[in-house]
């Protein structure tokens, strides 16, 4: 998300020069830069406006300190002018209500309601610790009542059963009772979404509104059709109390004009943004931590919290001690770390958060592919236990075997254990207090470790 422009910002960012202040003149050609940039990524021309006023009435005149550039004060300005239209900090779901609290989930079809109702869902019960029911009022598509279900059994929280034949008032209704009588915390409703705002699906989700009353009105609105999303959220906002805004399928959005032209338009706070297909790419929408993203700073909060929830401390201490007693690192051990970065959502998620990683080349980024992370996990799977504890039996006929098993080549085999090699040499420096060594070897940061590793230490792809 952001890559187009977390780019152009970047470049236009470094082209100040200047001592002491900043001017009209020596920010002018900058801030025509930041305005392209923004209409590139289709924000709304109105944000566009307001957001280049902003940033040209702190710069001028702004004092720039002995430590600091110009361009550091001016990137520090535009920082700070980006969290202020996506709204400064994080707001969180209000859940303090009578139980259940009922949170209602409106959008346009297709925008990813139903499955943001299941990531919510999973969100809520494993970081809020709240017990959660779910329920579809979504009567015009049986596949949406099943597809909720399916989700529900996933993620392991309760299906109120609803059917075509109800009515929406009813079956909500009807979950609400039903919440109440088990002590649900939080209540999730569904609603119908059309392919288009239209008249009749206003009426019946105002209608639906006014009957259960929820304390949460979320609107769902798929990130890639930019400030379209932005102006279709105004139209709900206009007839419905909307208390906060999701933002899905971000991860296929290189532009992000909707993220931010949604808070401007309708003054509503995105809470939560999608960053991918599986059940847990719903994270908190923080400010502060996109608008670092969007100016190539990475995002290290984010990155520490999704190690710290989506790592198995236990196999990391277990690979850890083993390296330490000079039991050395095998290919079992390898699987275990290419699987936990997969949880993690693969290697691009994880270089989206890191620090300096816009100021990689693209033809280095474009090395580091998923599917090659996947095709070493088969390649892995295809070999013997044994063959897995002790590499150095794989010749050439077991070579022949693996990949013809994992549906790869033989130089696959090959290539994926020189890779291995080169980490378990890595960890073989680590035992017995080497780990300063190896850290001075790569450089110290990110120029030394593309030298030929990834970063963290994993080999580069080819």
């Amino acid at each position: 998300m952001f890559n187009n422009l977390s780019e152009r910002l970047s470049e236009s960012l470094k082209k100040i020069s200047g001592r002491g202040r900043l001017t009209e003149d020596n920010i002018k050609d900058t801030l025509r830069e930041v305005r392209m940039a923004l209409l590139e990524a289709d924000v709304a021309l109105p944000v566009v406006r307001e957001f280049v006023k902003a940033v040209k009435e702190r710069a001028v005149g702004e004092d720039v300190g002995k430590s600091l550039t110009p361009g550091q004060v001016f990137v520090k300005i535009v920082q700070g002018e980006l969290e202020k239209a996506m709204g400064e900090k994080n707001e969180d779901l209000n859940l303090a209500a009578q139980p259940p609290a009922v949170v209602l989930m409106a959008g346009l079809q297709g925008a990813g309601k139903t499955t943001s109702v299941g990531k919510l869902a999973k969100f809520l019960k494993e970081k809020k610790k709240k017990s959660v029911l779910v329920v579809s009022a979504d009567v015009y598509r049986p596949a949406a009542i099943k597809q909720l279900e399916t989700l529900a059994a996933e993620v392991d929280v309760e299906f109120f059963p609803s059917s075509i034949e109800q009515k929406p008032i009813d079956i909500v209704n009807g979950a609400i009772d039903h919440a109440k009588r088990k002590f649900f915390d939080v209540l999730l409703v569904d609603t119908a979404g059309r392919l288009a705002v239209d008249e009749a699906m206003m009426t019946e989700i105002k209608d639906l509104h006014a009957a259960i009353n929820p304390i949460e009105t979320l609107f769902v609105v798929d990130a890639m059709t930019g400030q379209d999303a932005a102006n279709t959220a105004k139209s709900f906002n206009e007839a419905l109390p909307l208390t906060g805004i999701i933002l899905t399928k971000a991860d296929g959005d290189a532009r992000g004009g909707a993220a931010l032209s949604i808070r401007h338009i309708t003054g509503k706070p995105i809470k939560f943004i999608g960053m991918g297909e599986k059940i847990d790419a719903l994270e908190p929408f923080h400010p502060e931590r996109i608008a670092s993203r969007i100016l190539g700073m990475g995002d290290v909060l984010s990155l520490v919290e999704e190690i710290e929830s989506k790592i198995d401390r236990e196999k990391a201490e277990k690979v850890a001690k083993k390296v330490m007693k000079g039991k050395g690192f095998d290919l079992e051990d390898f699987r275990d770390q290419l699987s936990q970065m997969q949880n993690m959502g693969g290697m691009s998620s994880l270089m989206d958060k890191m620090p300096g990683m816009g100021k990689i080349p693209d033809a280095v980024k474009n090395q580091v592919n998923d599917k090659e992370f996947l095709r070493m996990e088969a390649i892995i799977n295809s070999m013997t236990r044994k063959e897995r504890q002790y590499p150095d039996l794989i010749k050439g006929s077991r070579k022949r075997r693996i990949a013809a098993g994992s549906g790869t080549q033989v130089q696959d085999v090959n290539r994926l254990l020189k890779q291995f090699m080169q980490m378990q040499k890595m960890m073989k420096k680590m035992k017995g207090g080497g780990l300063m060594k190896m850290m001075r070897g790569m450089g110290g940061g990110m120029g030394g470790a593309m030298g030929g590793k990834m970063p963290g230490g994993f080999p580069r792809l080819k």
